[in-house]
């Protein structure tokens, strides 16, 4: 919570945001349904990170995890801990993060 609040000061304000927003003091540039979680254990911290990974897949942003130029995922893939076509093919189910 200190974290997020203190970036959201740091930073300009001037995003749109919507009249029940701005009444409740938010900023537009942190999701809504946002929920802190502790991280348990290796899979947990793997899931997380995998749903990080998958996001501007899901969102429409790129086609392939790695060509989203700001990811960590690179981080791995130059590590060899993934591949470039990680998450590709249509049979590739993973649970992520959120569920």
């Amino acid at each position: 919570m200190l974290i997020k609040a203190g970036f959201s000061r740091s930073i300009p304000k001037g995003e749109q945001i919507r009249t029940t927003r701005r009444r409740k003091g938010e900023r537009g540039i942190w999701q809504r349904r946002f929920w802190e979680h502790l991280i348990t254990d290796e899979d947990d911290l793997r899931r997380h990170v995998d749903y990080v990974h998958i996001n501007p897949v899901k969102h429409g942003y790129a086609a392939r995890t790695a060509e989203w130029p700001y990811s960590s995922i690179h981080r791995y893939i130059r590590r060899g801990e993934m591949t470039e076509d990680w998450a590709v093919a249509p049979e590739d189910d993973f649970r992520a993060g959120e569920g």
